[in-house]
């Protein structure tokens, strides 16, 4: 073996990091399709119960990071939040729009990019997301966002669904069938409390969180499942994404998950266990 052939051998090889750009493009277009706000609108509980949880109160500025269709906007808001609520797809802050419309509340919309927020520094009491922020590609820097632009002494509050929940189960199982791009972490990781204390403890006075359960409802698991592939992004792109012959596969294994978790005969109650986070800024 001469030197060059030791040299090649003993260099470590590395892959390159992820395109993280690239990869939120995808995902900004996987979130525009179908129709989330279908499956948003019935998660509205879990915006009420974080807000709770905050201790929201009149006057209070409250921003919702990557809001979907506003369930923890309106929660704010109807406890008198002055609110702003943000997503980087349109369709979804204008269906918030509409559901703050029809409630008579004044809500702010603003498209904007989790990893770059629009805002100064330290300007609202409240921040907060609900299965959002969870899904930006860059995990330090849309953390770093949230503590920005919170004013010291307010509060962060998200809810996060567990790798162990049947959510965290429903992205790795389509992991198995469409690996994700090499170096990207699992959105999971947001459920966690060590991937958690790694993005916020050094900033934070205070750090609490609650496990929770969230009840997904519907006729039966083939009502979920065509709810699902037909509105929910993800699951909709995944299919897109396969054969006929791997449909076929991901649709067997998706309906095996729902009988692990259902609890009920007849229909289905599936509980996804999610992590409920107040934070207090530093």
């Amino acid at each position: 073996m001469n030197s060059a052939t030791i040299a090649t051998a003993t260099v470590p090889q590395t892959s390159p990091p992820p395109d993280l750009a690239t990869i939120k493009t995808r995902q900004q277009a996987a979130w525009s399709s179908g129709d989330y706000a279908v499956v948003g609108t019935t998660l509205q509980i879990v915006g009420e119960l974080l807000c709770e949880a905050l201790d929201v109160r009149a006057g209070q500025k409250v921003l919702d990071v990557a809001a979907g269709n506003g369930n923890a906007s309106l929660a704010a808001a109807r406890r008198g939040g002055d609110v702003v609520s943000t997503d980087y797809v349109p369709a979804l802050l204008e269906r918030g729009r509409e559901r703050a419309a029809a409630e008579g509340l004044a809500i702010g919309f603003q498209q904007a990019d989790a990893e770059a927020l629009p805002f100064p520094d330290r300007r609202f009491d409240v921040v907060v997301s609900t299965f959002g922020v969870m899904f930006t590609p860059d995990h330090e820097r849309a953390a770093s966002e949230l503590l920005r632009v919170c004013r010291p002494g307010g509060k962060i509050g998200l809810a996060n669904w567990t790798p162990d929940g049947f959510i965290g189960q429903l992205f790795r199982t389509i992991g198995q069938h469409l690996p994700p791009p090499a170096g990207v972490r699992s959105p999971a990781l947001w459920g966690t409390a060590q991937h958690f204390d790694a993005l916020f403890g050094d900033s934070a006075h205070t750090i609490t969180t609650e496990r929770r359960s969230f009840a997904f409802r519907y006729r039966s698991a083939a009502h979920w499942l065509d709810v699902f592939r037909t509105y929910y992004g993800p699951v909709l792109k995944a299919f897109a994404a396969l054969s006929p012959d791997g449909q076929v596969a991901l649709e067997r294994d998706l309906l095996a998950l729902i009988e692990r978790y259902n609890r009920s005969a007849g229909s289905m109650v599936a509980l996804s266990d999610y992590l409920e986070i107040v934070i207090t800024r530093r």
